[in-house]
Order: structure tokens, then sequence, then C-alpha cells
């Protein structure tokens, strides 16, 4: 029986490496090969782990590379890597106490909440409303705290359609224009990965970033974003499909 054909839009991951966009959650290097198909599914197998995954081919989107050197395969969801399995991914929502002094419950949310699988918090008692009042104050004091640790911490601009340069980079810059545009950099590292991809990493310390090139060739490098002193992305490229080149900048270790 022959093979099933593989779509036209795919045919690029039986020789290069790709990365998936948005990235399978529970897995952490976001860098994949192609191992074989059937009518159905696709066998993949992560590059540094090793591990071999079916995804169902209903999953597989677009193809879409920035400026050539990057392959980004397109998921057409969210999806998770679960008990040896990928599944799709949901995010779980938690129901939040009843208000103290809310107008009581109508006959139709009374049965929403007979029915909903999250139990309904009810007041019984001037002791129970004051233990649910502590409760939702705590909990609204986490959530204030937790939006303002990040804010704080996560000085980063993701570009936009109104924003398409960050320190007058874009996707079209290589080496010789930005160091016309930023100088010569303190230091200037090469890495190659995959046997096939060059990045290079151009460190100005007076500004606390490292812009990052990425090529299949030292001669055809380009930029794809900037890190700052933590290696934490603080500039991406948008792609042409949709998404950006965060994930990739998130996987790529410091070098």
């Amino acid at each position: 029986m022959a093979s099933p054909p593989m779509p036209p839009h795919l045919e690029h991951l039986v020789s290069r490496p790709f990365s998936f966009y948005p990235p399978i959650v529970g897995i952490e290097h976001n860098e994949w090969v192609y191992r074989k198909a059937n009518w159905s599914e696709i066998l993949v197998a992560n590059s540094r782990s090793g591990d071999e995954i079916w995804i169902s081919r209903r999953y597989f989107g677009e193809v879409a590379r920035v400026e050539d050197p990057v392959l980004i395969v397109g998921l057409t969801r969210e999806l998770e890597y679960k008990g040896g399995m990928i599944v799709p991914f949901q995010r779980r929502v938690i129901e939040m106490p009843v208000a103290v002094g809310a107008p009581p419950l109508t006959a139709a949310e009374e049965e929403r909440l007979a029915r909903a699988s999250i139990v309904g918090i009810r007041t019984a008692s001037p002791t129970d409303r004051l233990m649910f009042k502590l409760i939702g104050g705590a909990v609204m004091l986490a959530i204030l705290a937790y939006v303002l640790a990040v804010n704080l911490s996560r000085e980063r601009i993701v570009i936009t359609a109104r924003d398409q340069t960050y320190m007058g980079l874009n996707g079209h810059d290589d080496r010789t224009s930005i160091v016309s545009k930023l100088g010569q950099p303190a230091t200037d590292h090469w890495l190659s990965q995959s046997g096939e991809m060059q990045y290079e990493a151009l460190a100005y310390p007076d500004r606390k970033v490292t812009v990052i090139l990425m090529g299949s060739d030292r001669n055809s490098v380009l930029y794809v974003g900037t890190v700052d002193q933590n290696w934490r992305p603080v500039h991406t490229i948008s792609l042409h499909a949709g998404g950006d080149t965060e994930s990739l900048l998130r996987n790529l270790r410091r070098f």
C-alpha cells in the first residue's frame, strides 16, 4: 500500500528541522524533525530529547518562514503533551466566591449552579460570610500582586502592525545595516544549530541588549529579534502567517 502523500504546504518538513507555533504545552524544547506519516497522523521527533509523538493532520496549519532560513509550522489550535499523547490544551476556569451583600440568586442562576461542574459557594452563617470575605480579599490581592510583578519585571516590546521597528531595526536588516544604525557591538558570537541554522549575537552592553540574527549561512543572516541582559525577548519579528519569533528566541540558548 502506498504511503500517504505529504500535503504540498508541508513538504519542507521532510528535509528540514522546524518549530511549532504556538509551541506545544508541556514540551520545553521547540525544535522538531519529520519521521513518517499515515493517512490521519504525522510522526515527529523532538531534536533534543528524541521523543516521538503522533499529531493529527487536522492540527497542522500553514508553513511560514522568516526571511527564508527559519521554518515555522503553524498549528490550528493550542496543543498539550499529556500522558504520552497530544491533546487540545484547555485552560482552567476558576469560579470566584459570591460577593458579600450581593443580591439573591434568581431561579435560573440557582439551576445553573446546580448543574455546574464546580460547586458554588453558599453563605450559611455570619462566620461563613466572614471567612468567604477574607478568602475573596486574599485572592484579589494575590491577583493584583501578580499583575504588578509581571508589569514591573517584563519590560519587552512585541512588534505590531503599527510598530514595525525597534531601535530602527526590522526583519530586513543584515549585520552591515545593524552596525550602521547601532555602531560596532562590544562582542560578536556565532552559534551553529541543527547543522543548518546559523545564529549571530551582537552584544550592546551600553543598551543592555543583544541583537540576534539568523540565516542558513553566515553570509545571509538577518535580524530576528532582540533579547535583554537576562536573555529574555524584548523585541520580535512578525511572521507572514501570524504569530512572531518569540518562541524561537525563548528556546535559543545563550551563546
